[in-house]
C-alpha cells in the first residue's frame, strides 16, 4: 500500500490539510496559501509519478480523489465560515462526493474500481485554482465566479460518472 512514492505523496497531502487549516484560521494566510499550493502540486505529482513509473494502485485510485476532496472541502468550508461562499455550494459538492463514493462502493462489490474521470480531474484542478485565487484576492466578483465554476463542474462531472458507469446499477442483485 505505502510502498510506492505516489501513495506516500497522497498521504502527505492528507497530512497537510490540518496544517493548512490551522494556518488559515490562525491568520497566517500567506503560509496557509503556501501549504495549499504544495498540497495542490502534490496532487499532480502523485498522478504523474504513478502513471510514469507504473505505480498505479487500487489504493491510489481510491485515496487520491479522496485526498483532493478533503483539501478543497476544507478550503470551501473556510470560505463559507468567512462569508465568501454559499453553504449550499459546499452541500452540493458534498452530495456529489457522497454519490460518487456510493457508486464506487457498489462497483467494488462487483470487483470493479472506478478511477477518476477526466471531468473529475478538470473539476478538481479548476476548483483548486479558483480557491487559491480566492485566498490571494478579496474580490466579491471572484468569489461569485469561483462558486459558479465549482457548481457547474461539480454537476457536469457527477453526471458523467453516473452516465459512464450506469451499468453498475444493472448488475445489482
Amino acid at each position: 500500500m505505502l510502498k510506492t512514492t505516489a501513495n506516500k505523496i497522497t498521504l502527505l497531502r492528507i497530512v497537510l490539510i490540518p496544517v493548512f487549516l490551522l494556518l488559515l484560521y490562525g491568520g497566517k494566510h500567506v503560509a496557509a496559501f503556501a501549504v495549499y499550493v504544495i498540497a495542490c502540486i502534490s496532487d499532480f505529482a502523485d498522478g504523474y509519478i504513478a502513471r510514469h513509473y507504473n505505480q498505479i494502485t487500487d489504493f491510489g485510485k481510491f485515496m487520491d480523489p479522496l485526498a483532493d476532496k478533503m483539501l478543497v472541502l476544507a478550503a470551501m468550508c473556510y470560505f463559507v465560515d468567512a462569508g465568501r461562499m454559499a453553504g449550499w455550494a459546499v452541500a452540493l459538492v458534498l452530495f456529489r462526493e457522497f454519490a460518487v463514493s456510493g457508486l464506487r462502493l457498489i462497483a467494488v462489490e462487483q470487483k470493479r474500481v472506478i478511477a477518476a474521470a477526466w471531468s473529475g480531474k478538470i473539476k478538481t484542478a479548476s476548483t483548486m485554482v479558483g480557491l487559491g485565487a480566492m485566498m490571494l484576492w478579496l474580490l466579491p466578483w471572484l468569489d461569485t465566479l469561483v462558486t459558479v465554476m465549482i457548481v457547474l463542474t461539480t454537476i457536469w462531472s457527477g453526471a458523467e460518472y453516473f452516465w459512464k458507469n450506469r451499468d453498475v446499477f444493472r448488475e445489482i442483485s
